[in-house]
């Protein structure tokens, strides 16, 4: 195997066992750090969700890569205008919960 990709008969490129055990080191220490900070409870409450969601968004971020090969190259254009239409679908799914469970608790609660 090419160590940068293979191209096979479908136009696929596939990784090299590098980049998928690249991968997978970089999955195994974004999912240890936090699960550390967490059972050691080493950092405060805010600081350790602000570490969980970093190291969730470099999971993604790294799943993506080595393991989807999703790149800024201009095969990758419709995958990549895909994702981020799913992003903004689910960021406005969370943030119109959230909003709507807000309100509906302010209201229920106006004679207190």
């Amino acid at each position: 195997m090419a160590d940068h990709g293979e191209t096979t008969h479908a136009g696929a490129a596939h990784g090299s066992v590098r980049e998928y055990v690249t991968g997978l080191l970089l999955s195994i220490v974004l999912t240890a750090i936090p699960f550390g900070v967490v059972m050691s409870g080493a950092l405060a409450e805010g600081l350790s969700i602000a570490l969980i969601l970093l190291c969730a968004v470099g999971q993604v971020l790294v799943q993506l890569v080595f393991f989807l090969h999703m790149n800024t190259s201009s095969e990758q254009l419709w995958n990549t205008t895909s994702a981020i239409f799913v992003v903004v679908l689910v960021a406005i799914l969370i943030v119109g919960s959230i909003w709507i469970m807000h309100h509906l608790n302010h209201n229920m609660l106006m004679g207190h």
